[in-house]
């Protein structure tokens, strides 16, 4: 039988591919509004983070957020992404 593929995806902050389930989602809808997507299915471009406070702090200190996603990104948004942290921690 072969076996299924599991997706993998960088993160923005340690730039280390790893499984997607693994990884926090950010999403900027067509609309232009940033927010955390915990489903992973929201359309639009994503981002992904490590759910470790380093790679966090690494890819807001270096705007690697804003540049993925080719947008400005909202203290607030930081902010939840920061608290989705916590709670999946």
């Amino acid at each position: 039988m072969k076996q299924k593929k599991i997706p993998q995806r960088m993160c923005v902050g340690c730039q280390e591919m790893k499984n997607k389930k693994e990884l926090i989602r950010v999403v900027r809808a067509p609309d232009g509004v940033v927010s955390l997507d915990p489903s992973g299915k929201k359309a639009g471009r994503g981002a992904y983070v490590c759910a470790t406070e380093q790679c966090f702090t690494k890819a807001y200190k270096e705007k690697r957020l804003e540049r993925a996603l080719k947008h400005a990104v909202a203290p607030e948004v930081y902010e939840s992404v920061r608290n989705g942290l916590i709670q999946n921690g």
